[in-house]
């Protein structure tokens, strides 16, 4: 199985990476169009700013090139965000998989400080991707900007407001959190999506 993640301008590809090969899987990192429209699954992580980064999708055309993945696409994180269709983050147009709107955290508690970061649970998961798993299963999140649950929720979470933890609309799959740094859960996660 060929396995192909995302290269652009943004962090937290190595950390895929890792947990990609502690599940025995070689993926490739990649902006090659070619190698990227003929992998088995497609990973779409991130870690950085939307509007730069679309900025920089855009450029490089890669911003088309997503959109016509036809095979399993997971989108971690910002990839999730950037799958959407605008993002407040730099009021920036995204990729527009999902019809839905990226927001900023507003927190009037001081005890709910943003960015949201650290562990939380998950809950009505309706997606192969939590296949096997738990209802309250822990995760781990780093985020400023959330997607508010909508028609492609596939899992939601708590903080400050209930939102999409995970998005799911036909080839594509999206993790506001990151399975990769998730222990046992997030390699079930990514051991369902490389078994989709």
């Amino acid at each position: 199985m060929k396995i192909a993640i995302i290269k652009y301008n943004a962090g937290n590809l190595f950390s895929v990476d890792c947990a990609l090969k502690r599940l025995g899987v070689e993926p490739v990192i990649t902006n090659d169009k070619e190698t990227l429209l003929s992998a088995d699954k497609v990973i779409f992580p991130g870690v950085g700013e939307a509007r730069t980064t679309m900025d920089y999708l855009k450029a490089c055309h890669m911003d088309l090139l997503i959109k016509e993945l036809k095979q399993p696409v997971l989108g971690i994180c910002l990839g999730m965000q950037l799958l959407c269709r605008h993002s407040e983050e730099g009021d920036a147009d995204c990729l527009g998989i999902f019809d839905a709107e990226v927001k900023r955290f507003q927190s009037t508690n001081p005890e709910e400080k943003v960015p949201h970061m650290g562990w939380n649970t998950l809950s009505h998961l309706r997606s192969p991707l939590f296949q096997g798993m738990k209802e309250e299963e822990f995760v781990y999140f780093v985020h400023s900007f959330y997607v508010p649950v909508n028609e492609f929720t596939a899992a939601t979470t708590d903080y400050i407001t209930p939102f999409s933890a995970a998005l799911h609309k036909d080839n594509f799959y999206a993790t506001q959190f990151h399975p990769e740094k998730s222990g046992k859960v997030g390699e079930c996660i990514l051991r369902n999506f490389l078994n989709l």
